[in-house]
């Protein structure tokens, strides 16, 4: 059984309606940035090298401000953080629209925008099971996942059209004013709350995180780089089956799709939250990678990596469920806003092993490796967390049959995911 009002049970909260359509603005402005960027930069400089190093720059410094900024959604306000880290991208933004801006300046700026956004996703992070608490998380998790990607999809297309009719430094001044809008909504939209972490907690570390717990939600994490290998060898894929160039989007498009069934089924049936069930769901996720061995046409491929991204996102919002349930709230943003680049790095370094796996043995098989390695690992992760034992005088450890803790008055996290993040809650 679900809440009443299902996915969209959460827009009835108000603070809710407030960080959603903050992220909202916040990533559609980011596509549309990214657009602009590569036009603009191909423009001035003519050169393919110039520009992909341009479009690296707004994901890779990312990973340095998830790992060594998170923390800030512990140590101060997280809607202060939010506000505040949105006012000064705001004027970076704003600097990258000036015409005639030396490209130095400008992947200065790109650098700077990418980093800020680690303290951002950790305090959003963190705030969402304190604004939505309980089961209605859940339900918060799919919706982000789901308005997420779209919100995505709607960036990078309406950017494109955008800048027919607009100069890319118009597009780029637009971006600034998504990120002025988002700190003004978050501002009036949500309430403060003190900071999560004090600085005797600060200073303690884990503050009774335990982590072996931590290490298993860390390793089931680290899997989705796996599931989005047939993403990064679409097209090469799509040649070797004969298809056309369309089905290269047909291909692309499936798992963005099945991560929305998966994202509307976690919210729709309650699935109990343990370390087994998550993994068995990734496990069930690399299953129809598997298949794609066979090479067996585009429909069914386009089928298996649709029901890939069904199990894969429902584990990963599972996952992000029990990190909330595991971790204090003093530590919430740090954890999260780590999970968060873990997730991000994973999908990195796996499309790019995967590409340089894929001249040397076909993109069918290395996407059918990529399936199998994740049914593995995840069967791994799983019998592990089953053979941890309650500590003697301690507190509940994992077992095969039991969530990290007692669902109570709060549910769980999210990584962006599939989001983008970058996560798209793939990020």
């Amino acid at each position: 059984m679900a809440e009443r009002g299902g996915i969209l049970a959460p827009l009835r909260v108000r603070e809710f309606r407030a960080l959603w359509f903050a992220e909202l603005l916040s990533v559609a402005g980011d596509q549309l940035a990214r657009v602009a960027l590569a036009v603009l930069v191909f423009d001035r400089t003519d050169s393919a090298l110039l520009t992909a190093l341009t479009y690296a720059l707004t994901f890779v410094p990312s990973v340095l401000g998830g790992f060594l900024l998170a923390g800030l959604a512990d140590r101060f306000p997280r809607r202060a953080v939010l506000v505040v880290t949105d006012f000064l991208r705001a004027g970076i933004a704003l600097l990258m629209a000036v015409p005639g801006l030396p490209l130095p300046v400008l992947w200065a700026c790109i650098a700077l925008l990418s980093v800020a956004s680690g303290p951002v996703k950790a305090a959003s992070m963190a705030l969402l099971p304190q604004v939505v608490p309980g089961e209605g998380y859940a339900q918060a998790l799919a919706l982000r996942q789901v308005t997420g990607q779209s919100a995505q999809l709607a960036g990078f297309a309406g950017g494109g059209a955008l800048l027919v009719v607009l100069e890319p430094h118009l597009a780029l001044g637009l971006n600034a004013l998504t990120f002025l809008i988002s700190a003004i909504v978050v501002r009036f939209g949500v309430r403060h709350r003190e900071a999560a972490a004090s600085g005797s907690e600060a200073a303690e570390g884990s503050g009774g995180t335990d982590r072996r717990k931590l290490a298993t939600l860390y390793a089931l994490v680290s899997l989705v780089g796996l599931y989005v290998v047939p993403e990064g060898l679409a097209a090469p894929y799509a040649d070797g089956l004969g298809a056309v160039a369309v089905a290269v989007g047909l291909l692309l498009a499936a798992d963005p799709l099945g991560s929305a069934v998966g994202a509307w089924l976690v919210a729709r049936f309650r699935v109990p939250s343990s370390p087994a069930i998550a993994a068995g769901l990734a496990a069930a996720g690399g299953v129809p990678l598997v298949v794609c061995g066979l090479a067996p046409g585009l429909a069914l491929s386009i089928l298996c990596w649709a029901a890939s991204g069904v199990f894969s996102t429902a584990y990963l919002l599972q996952t992000q469920k029990m990190v909330v349930e595991a971790v204090p709230d003093h530590r919430l943003g740090t954890v999260m806003g780590r999970m968060a680049t873990v997730l991000y790095c994973s999908q990195g370094v796996a499309v790019l092993l995967a590409g340089l796996a894929a001249d040397a043995a076909g993109p069918v098989r290395v996407i059918a490796a990529a399936g199998a390695l994740s049914v593995l690992l995840a069967a791994a992760i799983g019998f592990g967390s089953g053979r941890v034992r309650p500590r003697r005088g301690g507190g509940p450890e994992f077992t095969a049959h039991q969530s990290l803790l007692p669902m109570a008055g709060t549910s769980s996290q999210r990584m962006d995911c599939r989001d983008a993040s970058a996560l798209s809650m793939k990020v």
